[in-house]
């Protein structure tokens, strides 16, 4: 049974109050001739802890109890650092402090009233040096909490007088209050050391929430030169290449991921409002517990302070520094999305949207104070760009000169373009290898401001017809906007000309079979205001259209997002798709997106079978 956390202490007649112990968790079952002496996960202590073990033998009855095996320090105080140190050595103050009874000849107890649980406990456990009763105070939770502070304990337990015992059960009828704020957390990496300092700088916390991985801050203290030693040599069988966190956290040094399976206790002073623990002291590993029992408790979220991200930080993304600033600038008013926000986003998302936009030159959409603020559009990289990230040269013929594209291969480039306030990613639709040649072919069906999403999804059926018709594959999504982008592969076999004049001739058959519907007219003072624009114009050098997995600069956040052709009907709208559900979305469908940088279509063939049916 396990216990929730309680901010402060009280005093209340139905309640009993127990010493919180620092030390391991520990289950004896005595119902057979040979015991069996167990940790929470499972883990027997009957080795580690023989001392304690060996005074089983001496006890009357078969039982099960519960307690806690703690060692004391030279002041007389519980010590789990010192615990973990000395093990099961015989001559250690070691001690199995019991609280609970489960099983007593041959009855379960765990329905009985805790009271009455204790009562039979006291009466049925011989103590011994190494096992003990813990004993318990009733109603003054008050008193028993200012001697722990006196004394300098960790805390103590309230458990409701009359209560079950539940077990794997964290229960409101079980209270922890603790003087120290700790807390346990998943290692799930460690920086480089500096200086002096061996085998590793600090380590990167982690917890989980809702069943994703989640940072929570990084612990650089409470290590001696024995227990940094013992820890890397902990870690470095379980080195992982990628980050297993579901958004990856921005460090101030490079990271070396592990394996999210060892969890260790810290104290800490505060909780900050997004989770993360001020000045956290490593205060040891904690073998005895499970990493997947390790989530984020709900009832510290009260404990939380505010916490400003205005300041300028650097951060290494991979092994890239790179400057954030104004971290708290509002980038979405009324949803209240920071450029912070927005960084964290495509983090998260980097590993589906950078093989969209690798070795693809970028047109820079910026929006520095938000997107109720002025934005502009630059396409040359600049003399302030940082050496590591990636440009190319390319002629421009209007202003008669080379320009300095900037190309994003990996996150660090991506946070880099986000703090510079692009809010969405535009990429071109050919790769710098082959700038003439176009990796896909774009449809973009651009709705009046008369026309329903549903006009929308009508005339998007309407080419997915054609495609069929003429056997080539095509791929749909979301503009983030109004609109709908449909994507056909193209492999980099035609030149922009050659597949501008195909993408034509598609909307041109399109236009014909939905006449009341669709214009090719491009002068919004021509065309009619009841209309979808057929744009085929995209399929020019250098124009961009927002990423797949693009946030947009419209209110909601919304996300660009990739649709199977089965999703398209009444009832989908363009903002089902925002920057808070677009993950979870992307891990549920996977990568559907991908075929369009893949094998392009025969473009002879299709432009044969399409006249073959108009005849």
């Amino acid at each position: 049974m396990l216990a929730k956390t309680e901010k402060e202490p009280f005093s209340d007649p139905e309640w009993v109050f127990e010493i919180k112990w620092d030390g391991y968790r520990a289950i004896a079952d005595l119902r057979e001739k040979e015991a069996l002496f167990y940790s929470r996960n499972g883990s027997s202590f009957l080795q580690k802890f023989s001392a304690v073990a060996q005074d089983f033998s001496l006890q009357k009855y078969p039982m099960i109890l519960d307690g806690e095996i703690v060692t004391y320090n030279s002041d007389g105080k519980p010590d789990f650092q010192l615990l973990q140190q000395i093990g099961g050595h015989p001559d250690s103050e070691i001690v199995y402090q019991v609280f609970d009874l489960l099983w007593l000849n041959d009855y379960s107890t765990e329905e009985l009233a805790l009271l009455k649980r204790k009562e039979l406990l006291k009466e049925a456990l011989t103590e011994t040096d190494r096992i003990k009763f813990c004993d318990h105070i009733r109603e003054n939770g008050t008193g028993l909490f200012e001697q722990m502070k006196k004394r300098k304990l960790e805390g103590m337990i309230a458990k409701k007088a009359d209560s079950p015992y539940i077990e794997n059960h964290r229960s409101a009828d079980w209270l922890k209050i603790k003087i120290t704020d700790t807390e346990d957390v998943i290692i799930c990496g460690f920086t480089e050391p500096q200086g002096s300092r061996k085998y590793f700088g600090a380590l990167i916390l982690g917890k989980y929430r809702d069943d994703q991985l989640i940072y929570c801050g990084h612990s650089g203290t409470g290590f001696n030169a024995k227990r940094l030693e013992e820890i890397y040599n902990l870690l470095k069988s379980k080195i992982i290449s990628t980050s297993p966190f579901a958004v990856i956290p921005l460090t101030n040094a490079p990271v070396t991921w592990i394996r999210p399976e060892v969890v260790c206790e810290i104290k800490y002073s505060e909780i900050t409002k997004d989770g993360i623990f001020r000045h956290p002291v490593f205060v040891a590993l904690r073998e005895d517990k499970e990493a997947s029992e390790i989530n984020e408790n709900n009832d510290n979220m009260k404990t939380r302070k505010p916490t400003s991200r205005s300041g300028d930080k650097e951060v290494f993304i991979g092994k890239n520094k790179v400057k954030l600033t104004h971290q708290d600038k509002i980038y979405f008013p009324k949803e209240q999305l920071t450029k912070a926000d927005i960084i964290d986003y495509y983090q998260s998302i980097s590993g589906y949207i950078l093989p969209h936009l690798k070795n693809r030159p970028l047109s820079l959409n910026r929006f520095p104070n938000g997107i109720e603020e002025d934005n502009f559009y630059h396409k040359d990289a600049g003399e302030n760009t940082p050496e590591w990230v990636k440009t190319t040269e390319i002629y421009s013929e209007s202003p008669d000169k080379y320009i300095d594209y900037i190309v994003c291969n990996n996150r660090a480039t991506l946070a880099y373009l986000n703090n510079l306030g692009c809010i969405d990613i535009n990429p071109w639709n050919s790769r710098i290898s082959k700038l003439d040649f176009p990796d896909y072919l774009v449809l973009d069906l651009d709705p009046s401001e008369k026309n329903t999403f549903e006009d929308v999804i009508e005339v998007a059926l309407q080419i997915k017809e054609i495609t069929d018709e003429i056997k080539i594959d095509a791929y749909c999504k979301t503009s983030g906007s109004t609109g709908i982008h449909i994507y056909i592969p193209m492999g980099g076999k035609y030149e922009f000309e050659k597949v501008k004049d195909f993408a034509h001739i598609l909307m041109k058959s399109t236009q014909e079979r939905l006449p009341q519907l669709t214009t090719l007219e491009r002068s919004l003072k021509k065309r009619e205001s009841t209309k979808i624009y057929l744009d085929y114009l995209q399929n020019r050098q250098g124009q961009t259209l927002a990423s797949v997995y693009s946030v947009r600069p419209h209110p909601g956040a919304p996300v660009s997002m990739p649709l199977e052709w089965s999703e398209l009907k009444k009832g989908l709208r363009p903002t089902d798709f925002t920057i808070y559900n677009a993950l979870e979305r992307i891990q549920a469908k996977g990568e559907i997106f991908l075929p369009v940088l893949q094998k392009g279509i025969n473009m002879m063939k299709a432009l044969e079978l399409m006249e073959k049916f108009k005849n």
